[in-house]
């Protein structure tokens, strides 16, 4: 689970870095627009991942404590 939120954020990095320089969004270039509902669920993914992320903020401060 770890590893495909991680892969799911990167998505979401790469997506967000190429919205602000170049103005193009990648998600809705390969899914059909950002209304499709593919492209929905693609951000909607990305979006719990990043929450489920962070976890990993607190997982070292539990191991050192």
């Amino acid at each position: 689970m770890d590893t495909l939120a991680l892969i799911l954020v990167i998505i979401g990095a790469i997506n967000w870095g190429l919205i602000s320089l170049f103005q193009f969004d990648l998600v809705a270039a390969i899914f059909g627009g950002s209304n499709s509902m593919l492209s929905r669920l693609i951000y909607g993914l990305v979006g719990l991942a990043g929450l489920y992320s962070f976890k990993f903020l607190f997982k070292d401060r539990e191991k050192t404590q």
